[in-house]
């Protein structure tokens, strides 16, 4: 992967991703390019046609920080997607200055195992930076082996979501799914994108049209919140709200819970048998 070519790209993918109202251009007429036109990021960012060409054609690779400040407001990004910008920036010309690459960490610590753990019944599991699952604890492992998520040496969920059928069938909203985790191997490229792993990932997954045409958008906004639907071959429509926490300090690993979300996904997960239970009832 070139750093400099990603920079390129990126500004282009981001451009043509932007479309004229979300900048408050009106637009007359039929458009033949997608999103701002090359002289309307120029205009607004506040600098030449010609040496956003440059820019945008890999032949610059050194931006100024005002430069790179206009663009990244003129774009409207996120504080993650000007962090990335940022990051590309320094690799394409001092790439000295970031940090040497560190052997990736492929397993978790006895005491996130531990608190796995702890979380049953809840599920839970440990996620690395290329969406390797490192770690979980019963609760998940009895939930999505069914759906064919801890297949794989190790589990990966990008690689189930682009390479395994079974996934349109698991998750309710795919393309969502499929979003998700492009956005993420993104986030992860920023830092990661030296990785033996991460780049032998990228390359099983080059050549699957919904991943290559998520790829070229070259969006990166990981979540850390929000809500999952899966179809599941026993217990229905399971529908749960995620939570991803970061933990460890020398590398990137999430540690993922899912809690029920309604009522249905709640009474799928109780156990089918047991004790009866006492509750307090009200008087009148």
């Amino acid at each position: 992967m070139a750093t400099t070519s990603e920079l390129a790209l990126f500004l282009r993918a981001r451009r043509e991703g932007l479309s004229p109202a979300e900048v408050g251009l009106s637009v007359n007429g039929r458009r033949r390019t997608p999103g701002l036109r090359r002289e309307e990021l120029a205009t607004l960012a506040g600098v030449s046609i010609d040496y956003l060409v440059r820019l945008e054609q890999g032949r610059d690779t050194n931006p100024s920080p005002a430069v790179l400040a206009a663009l990244a407001a003129a774009l409207q990004l996120t504080p993650e997607e000007r962090g990335h910008l940022g990051m590309l920036a320094v690799r394409g010309h001092a790439g000295e200055l970031c940090p040497g690459p560190v052997p990736p960490v492929t397993s978790v610590p006895a005491t996130v195992q531990s608190l796995l753990d702890r979380l049953d019944p809840t599920p839970a599991f440990v996620l690395g930076p290329t969406n390797d699952v490192l770690a979980w604890n019963h609760a998940w492992a009895e939930l999505v082996r069914p759906l064919g998520l801890l297949d794989g040496t190790p589990p990966n969920t990008a690689r189930f979501v682009f390479l395994d059928d079974r996934s349109r069938r698991a998750y309710t909203d795919w393309a969502s799914a499929a979003d998700e985790q492009v956005r993420q191997l993104r986030a992860a490229g920023t830092y990661w994108n030296w990785e033996t792993g991460y780049q032998s990932l990228v390359a099983d997954l080059s050549g699957v049209e919904e991943f290559d045409r998520r790829w070229a958008a070259h969006a990166i906004a990981a979540k850390r919140r929000g809500t999952e639907l899966l179809r599941h071959p026993k217990l229905g429509v399971l529908r749960f709200d995620y939570e991803a926490l970061l933990v460890g300090d020398d590398v990137e690993q999430r540690l993922v819970t899912w809690l029920p979300a309604d009522e249905a996904t709640t009474a799928a997960l109780a156990p089918a048998s047991g004790p009866p239970q006492l509750r307090v009832v009200g008087k009148d």
